[in-house]
């Protein structure tokens, strides 16, 4: 999937707005970046209400930077990768993980998001991928995200749904869900993820 052109622009502006919103002390350069960043609102929007748009970017402060949000590759003693139900999407199928919290490490997020989603308690031993979110192919967002994706092994808990999950299972790589949630990941990011596992050797991939 390719983004739209003007989204892009959309989300450099927005970008461009909240950083400058973050260190000017020059009031007329506030309103500027104020009136730009309801500009890139107003773009997003494509001629829908921007307000909802513009009250998000709003909520954005400091120095722009991408999002950080982490996946789990967790495979069972057969070879098979955990997934989940996301409720928020559908009940469509992805593999653990979220947004990333302060004062835990990628790593720490990682499992912390397993235990809470699956019920199963994980050890992270790799950092398989660091994918930036549209240079993959998922859909439009209004903001950058880099995805990392850990493998890991499963050591303890068992499979138990959440308020955000309705359903833990497992699948083969030749049994993948067809009904993914491809917002959070695509076919060949959980492809690759059992590439990974079969040779631990290889590097991590990027981009």
């Amino acid at each position: 999937m390719t983004e739209p052109p003007w989204l892009a622009l959309a989300r450099e502006m927005q970008a461009i707005a909240q950083s400058g919103l973050a260190f000017t002390r020059d009031p007329y350069d506030r309103e500027r970046y104020q009136q730009l960043r309801a500009l890139a609102a107003r773009a997003m929007a494509m001629g829908g209400d921007p307000a909802p748009i513009e009250a998000l970017f709003a909520a954005q402060e400091g120095y722009a930077t991408p999002k950080i949000d982490v996946r789990a590759a967790a495979f069972d003693a057969d070879g098979a990768i955990l997934m989940v139900r996301e409720v928020l999407d559908g009940g469509r199928w992805t593999l653990p993980g979220g947004w990333a919290d302060v004062n835990l490490t990628p790593a720490e997020n990682t499992a912390k998001e397993v235990l809470e989603e699956s019920g199963f308690v994980v050890r992270v031993t790799k950092l398989a991928a660091v994918w930036d979110r549209t240079r993959q192919g998922h859909g439009p967002s209004p903001f950058a995200a880099c995805k990392l994706f850990f493998l890991c092994d499963i050591i303890g808990g068992s499979a138990t749904p959440s308020l955000e999950t309705s359903e833990v299972a497992f699948f083969t790589e030749d049994a993948l869900p067809a009904d993914l949630s491809t917002s959070r990941v695509l076919p060949h990011q959980v492809r690759r993820m059992f590439a990974h596992r079969r040779d631990p050797g290889l590097a991590t991939e990027f981009e």
